[in-house]
């Protein structure tokens, strides 16, 4: 591995971190419900090329490999206060664009990648259901095949973007004998009859991320639509969820760092006994763990990142990543609330934001106990 950014990839991270800091920072709202989508927000990150940041050039993307998409996105994390925007946006091009233009046939490729790219067009993936989530056997969504054609039904939960889709990259049973191998994955477009988005529930953070359910009814799907061969869904989205740990975290290692900045700065500045509270011992070891957590989890997400790259089978590597990042979100956002006393914790403050929006990193893309279970199945097997 190299640990120095070339010129290109520097000035990319640079353009990057302006536009966020200067066009898409905000300051936190104490509002709970589903925010509208920023729409405005998402136009100005498609015209930077955020959207189709590793999609080919052909298609109207950057054509830049995961490890650079990272940093950018990194970039993003550190200078925009709306990571809901950045979620949705991960979301659009890692776990939907990105299938379509490693596994979609040409003329699909040809007909959807270039509006994924530019934005004009919103992605969704769609697999978690009921039901299943990380256990993507145990989905009930069925795909019948009929005169070139395949009839999809099923409801699907939790779908980022699903409410605003205009075109849904989603998981059906074709085989229901073969297990994994009975799974195909289908590249379904908004306009298609038969298929119902739900509107965007309430959560938690990450507030203007529209998520919903997206139902099939009896929705009728070229064969052409179909991502890869019948059977292989399962593959291409263990291979999306790759993209998604790797790339999307990145996000949070920006916001990590933003939030070690505002919290030193603020350790500096407060005083208490007649001293500021950073020259408090307890308060110094706090801030030094929160640093250590930021570049152990960083390190490991660039090394993730790389191994993608190399085409290296990076399932270890980015498992590690996605549990440290997680897990350092979490964590050192509730140091920030503690030691932002009642700053921290005031329900219209950024930080507590950042804490709100830290929760889910440990469900989506994969629990925090899948990605033990496997690092856990490496060790066994000896190999890690």
């Amino acid at each position: 591995m190299d640990f120095s950014w070339s010129k290109r990839q520097t000035e990319l991270y640079q353009k990057a971190l302006a536009i966020a800091e200067n066009e898409l920072f905000e300051e936190a709202s104490s509002e709970r419900e589903p925010q509208e989508f920023p729409k405005q927000k998402w136009e100005r990150c498609s015209q930077f090329g955020l959207m189709g940041l590793s999609l080919p050039p052909s298609y109207g993307g950057l054509g830049l490999d995961a490890l650079t998409s990272a940093y950018v996105f990194e970039a993003f994390g550190k200078g925009c206060s709306d990571r809901g925007l950045l979620f949705s946006a991960a979301a659009h091009l890692l776990a939907t664009a990105m299938p379509i233009a490693e596994y979609g046939q040409p003329d699909l490729q040809k007909a959807i990648l270039p509006q994924l790219a530019t934005g004009q067009w919103i992605g969704a993936n769609a697999i978690t259901e009921a039901e299943a989530g990380s256990d993507i056997i145990a989905i009930q969504t069925t795909a019948q095949e009929q005169d070139g054609y395949y009839y999809l039904d099923g409801q699907k939960s939790y779908v980022t973007n699903g409410p605003i889709a205009d075109v849904i990259v989603t998981y059906a049973v074709t085989n229901p004998q073969a297990g994994y191998l009975g799974i195909s994955g289908f590249v379904v477009e908004k306009d298609r009859p038969g298929i119902i988005l739900g509107e965007a529930f309430e959560k938690m953070g990450l507030h203007s991320a529209q998520a919903g359910w997206v139902r099939f009814e009896n929705c009728r799907v070229p064969k052409s639509n179909m991502l890869g061969k019948p059977g292989e869904g399962a593959t291409i989205f263990k291979r999306s969820m790759q993209w998604e740990r790797a790339v999307l975290f990145a996000f949070y290692i920006g916001t990590l760092d933003r939030q070690l900045e505002t919290t030193v700065a603020f350790a500096r500045k407060r005083k208490q006994f007649g001293k500021a509270l950073i020259k408090h011992q307890a308060v110094a070891h706090r801030l030094a763990d929160m640093k250590l957590r930021l570049e152990q989890a960083r390190l490991l997400l660039y090394k993730a990142c790389w191994a993608l790259d190399q085409d290296e089978g990076a399932v270890l590597d980015v498992a590690l990543s996605k549990l440290a990042v997680s897990q350092a979100a979490i964590q050192s956002s509730l140091d920030a609330v503690h030691l932002h006393g009642a700053e921290g914790y005031k329900a219209d403050g950024e930080i507590e934001a950042m804490l709100r929006d830290a929760i889910p990193s440990t469900i989506f893309s994969g629990t925090s106990e899948m990605q033990r279970d496997l690092i856990a199945n490496y060790l066994e097997m000896g190999i890690a």
